[in-house]
């Protein structure tokens, strides 16, 4: 952990203070690398602490984790300062996670992180795209998800009751009472696909179920074979064509704009 903590035995307020200093300098940074200056593209700010459980307290004092929006003005103040042209329905959300996600940007020597959302200014209105069972056993071979049909639920089981006690359908159902191994391992609430209609682009986010430590999430990206994994339930993943997606150990999907089942007609 970083030195202030270890060279000052009170770790009171003016630790506090340097943790919050630190991370407000560096969203301005950030802020100002994002958007050189201008930040209408910007939609919010992801803030991910993790490291230390004894020292949570201190970060939770550092962004006023009791005074809902108040780190929030201070970011809107030093955007003001330096001129970066935040829209008025920019949101910040903070979260305490197990790791860092590996596609925010790790503050310094802080346990924390940083992930700035923004949307793209050239973007399709609508779109179709079709969700492929590699591995393991669904409902269907293959599922159509469209930029109108709203949220798209994937877990095990057709209707999963979760932990408040509500139940949740799962549009692309792992069947619940299968022989087939890779089932076991996908959880009752796993993932979800939704439309960004800021981006033009189907997004998949993790779950409750389908974040460390339970099941993980992890994606090869078909454009470059990169290994993606999705720690936190804030930070989506851009669905590209061809990507591929291991829920838990070994069930899979395939992700593209391309029926395969139309083709086979």
């Amino acid at each position: 952990m970083f030195d202030l903590f270890k060279k000052n035995e009170n770790k009171g307020p003016s630790d506090v203070k340097v943790v919050r200093d630190v991370l407000l300098r560096f969203i301005k940074e950030q802020l100002q690398k994002a958007e050189g200056g201008e930040g209408r593209n910007i939609k919010g700010i992801n803030i991910f602490i993790f490291g230390n459980p004894g020292e949570k307290h201190v970060y939770e004092a550092a962004v006023y984790a009791e005074e809902e929006d108040r780190f929030k003005q201070e970011i809107q103040k030093i955007a003001d300062d330096y001129a970066v042209d935040l829209p008025g329905n920019w949101d910040l959300n903070i979260s305490f996670e197990d790791e860092q996600p590996p596609q925010a940007i790790k503050v310094g020597t802080l346990d924390a992180a940083i992930f700035i959302r923004t949307k793209d200014n050239t973007t399709q209105k609508s779109a179709t795209a079709y969700i492929r069972v590699l591995n393991g056993e669904a409902e269907k071979q293959e599922y159509t998800i469209t930029s109108s049909g709203g949220k798209v639920n994937i877990g095990r089981g057709k209707k999963a009751q979760v932990e408040e006690g509500f139940f949740r359908n799962n549009h692309i159902a792992f069947l619940a009472e299968s022989e087939n191994e890779s089932n076991k391992f996908v959880s009752r609430q796993h993932a979800h696909i939704e439309w960004n209609k800021d981006n033009g682009c189907f997004m998949l986010f993790a779950d409750e179920g389908g974040i460390p430590p339970r099941n993980k999430i992890k994606i090869r990206s078909a454009a470059n074979e990169n290994l993606i994994k999705l720690n936190s339930v804030t930070i989506g993943h851009r669905l590209a064509e061809g990507d591929q997606v291991i829920l838990g150990e070994s069930a899979v999907l395939e992700f593209s704009y391309n029926s395969e089942e139309a083709g086979a007609q």
